[in-house]
């Protein structure tokens, strides 16, 4: 009962904050609209002026995009810390952006439509998710070292493949340079709706299956005694949480430590019910990542730092301080004992 308030309290609290997150991006921008003219707009009453079209257009795709693409990253990872029991575990951190990125680019440089960026970067995702998870775990657990260790490596050899791509893109390398640093600009209804499928899916996937997830903390043998099939459940989850990271990032770009950071913070609310923990989580990394969006549109504007910088400078600290606070209790690692 007392997580059950804790959990409605945070809901409530990301529910004011997100509201007022979007009243001040409708305001905010370039272009300064006041506010009684942001409500006539929206009520239909300014139909077809400049002003309309950079509410309709520009701001609120942006808006949208933003929270949807947040709550893809953090459920993404959520899910991630649970398949690989290890609170270091995130799509940015093990490879899956990588997979991501060089999918979408190989999707550019062959000049396909935009659904096909989604799918190029799931193969990708995909690709990169199973081979780091094959290769890092040992005697049914996942090993701390060789998942860092494969992450980095994998994610090398991805990123060397996306300036590759570059480099052969000549005088259009500029766009995907902008674009793997993260970038919301593009942001359009078009591209929203392919961004709901995936995610609705992915979602009702996670939340279907949330006890076997809670099972899976409890490690392998534990979980095959309750009667989940570990191995084919963790398989399955990665193929899901490469669909939402795939898509998110196909659209926006590489924003890393989302999936890491906002899991971690509600998890001290909701505890490891992953009934809990994966819809706040997501309802959480949508706020965040649409805070991060407004420092990057307004901290020198009319500058705008790209966001995956912005998600860096909360997530580099984060992860380090995560990091040292693991290697000081030995034999913890690999499970959410912490």
């Amino acid at each position: 009962m007392k997580a059950n308030r804790k959990t409605a309290a945070a809901g409530i609290t990301v529910t004011v904050i997100l509201v007022l997150l979007c009243t001040f991006a409708l305001f905010s921008g370039s272009v300064s609209i006041p506010p009684v003219t942001v409500v006539r707009i929206l009520l239909g009453r300014e139909q077809g002026t400049p002003l309309a079209r950079i509410i309709w257009e520009l701001r609120l795709p942006r808006i949208v995009m933003a929270v949807l693409a947040g709550m893809m990253l953090s459920a993404g990872g959520t899910v991630s810390q649970a398949v690989f029991r290890n609170p270091l575990a995130d799509p940015y951190i093990v490879g899956i952006s990588s997979g991501a990125v060089a999918g979408a680019v190989l999707a550019f440089m062959l000049g396909l439509p935009d659904f096909y960026y989604g799918l190029f970067s799931f193969f990708g995702a995909s690709g990169a998710a199973f081979l780091v998870f094959r290769f890092s775990v040992r005697w049914g657990r996942t090993d701390t070292s060789l998942l860092l260790v494969m992450g980095v490596a994998v994610s090398a050899f991805l990123s060397a493949l996306t300036s590759f791509c570059m480099y052969l893109a000549g005088q259009d390398s500029y766009r995907i340079v902008i674009w793997t640093m993260g970038y919301l600009g593009s942001a359009s209804w078009d591209r929203i709706a392919l961004l709901a499928v995936p995610f609705v899916l992915g979602m009702l996937y996670f939340l279907y299956y949330r006890h076997d997830v809670d099972a899976l903390l409890l490690g392998e043998e534990e979980a095959h005694s309750l009667g989940v099939k570990a191995g084919r459940l963790k398989q399955r989850l990665l193929l899901a949480v490469s669909l939402l990271a795939a898509f998110s990032i196909a659209f926006t770009g590489m924003i890393g430590f989302v999936g890491l950071i906002v899991p971690h913070a509600v998890r001290g609310l909701t505890g490891n019910n992953h009934g809990r923990l994966i819809p706040l989580a997501a309802y959480a990394g949508g706020m965040f990542l649409l805070f991060a969006d407004i420092l990057a549109r307004t901290l020198i504007a009319p500058v705008e730092i790209p966001i995956g910088v912005v998600t860096a400078f909360f997530g580099a600290p984060f992860f380090l301080a995560l990091a040292i606070r693991m290697g000081g209790r030995p034999g913890k690692g690999g499970s959410f004992g912490y």
